[in-house]
């Protein structure tokens, strides 16, 4: 009787399969120097009115230097921001150039909301710093999201690279302004080349 028993469960053993399970792929690691594109949308409060912008935008990074440029959906430049480590320079199409030492203030005065740079350096590779300032990385998953510098940050979508390492895709960010209300961005990475 055993051995018709252990028969049995060695058949039914041999007829099941394990569930296929997808490996985590690592994080990549952080780079000073990277080149990102990808598309992006913001919603925002000016004056009372709700105010919205959809476009591309380029990410063009070094350890020193941060050229961001912003685009319509068409392609047509909208602004232009270069900051360097004492300064930030933000030019408009068909404006004058504007200098400031502060991009956050700069590009809240000049395009109505603020574009959390120093936060972006980071976000945008899926790391963060800690409360000690220390960098962290992000947990892999469509759960992963944190609060810095008064910004949400949330990742709704991983991507792997070439190299197989895990990747931002989308990212939602929220931040709560008394002159702005909530702000609401969300960017979507399509390219993303290391240097």
């Amino acid at each position: 009787m055993r051995c018709l028993i252990l028969a049995f469960i060695l058949l039914i053993g041999a007829c099941s399969t394990a569930p296929s399970m997808k490996a985590a792929s690592p994080s990549a690691p952080y780079y000073e120097a990277i080149n990102l594109s990808g598309r992006l949308s913001v919603s925002y409060q000016q004056q009372g009115k709700a105010q919205s912008l959809q476009g591309k935008f380029t990410w063009d990074q070094t350890a020193t230097t941060t050229h961001i440029s912003l685009f319509t959906p068409l392609g047509q430049t909208i602004v232009q921001i270069v900051i360097e480590p004492d300064r930030a320079l933000l030019q408009q199409t068909g404006e004058a150039l504007r200098i400031a030492n502060d991009v956050s203030a700069l590009t809240t005065d000049t395009l109505g909301w603020p574009l959390p740079v120093a936060g972006l350096k980071e976000w945008l590779q899926g790391f963060y710093s800690n409360a000690l300032g220390k960098q962290q990385v992000v947990i892999r998953d469509a759960q992963s999201g944190f609060i810095n510098n008064g910004w949400e940050i949330h990742y709704v979508q991983w991507q792997d690279d070439v190299s197989g390492y895990s990747i931002p895709k989308r990212i939602d960010l929220k931040h709560v302004s008394q002159r702005h209300g909530d702000i609401h961005l969300k960017i979507v990475i399509d390219s993303w080349i290391p240097k």
